[in-house]
Order: structure tokens, then C-alpha cells, then sequence
């Protein structure tokens, strides 16, 4: 399953650079900026925390896709 975010779509919103959101959940610019380009795969609490700086929800924040190949019934109990 691969994702995009809304994280630069935010940012601007705010009028906040990668930096700024970098200094505000405690890593570097880089990881912001793979985060953007759907490059890095975040924990929980830094995807949490990237959220809760742009007042939004996870699931705002992050689109996940289906990859081909991949069936929603092998996630059904």
C-alpha cells in the first residue's frame, strides 16, 4: 500500500516552511521533505505530531492507495 500527504497543501496553509514544521515536531527539514514526496514512512508519533501542528486528523493528512495486486479482502476478519 503506498500513501501521499497533504503535508505541503497544509503548510501552506499556515505559511509554514519545511523548516518551521521540521523545528516544531523535532527532525529535519529532509524528513519533511520526504514526507511530502511519499518517501519515508513516518512512526505513528511523528505522523501524529506532523497533525496535530497542522490541525488536522491522520486521516486528512495521509491518502493511502491500493497498489495493484494488492485485495481489500485480505484485511477483512
Amino acid at each position: 500500500m503506498s500513501f501521499r500527504t497533504r503535508i505541503k497543501e497544509l503548510r501552506a496553509r499556515y505559511d509554514m516552511t519545511q523548516e518551521d514544521l521540521a523545528r516544531r515536531v523535532g527532525v529535519r527539514r529532509e524528513t519533511i521533505s520526504f514526507l511530502e514526496r511519499g518517501r519515508y514512512n513516518p512512526s505513528l508519533k511523528l505522523a501524529h505530531d506532523v497533525a496535530k501542528v497542522l490541525n488536522t486528523s491522520l486521516d486528512e493528512l495521509f491518502i493511502f492507495e491500493e497498489e495493484d495486486g494488492e485485495n481489500e479482502a485480505a484485511y477483512e476478519d
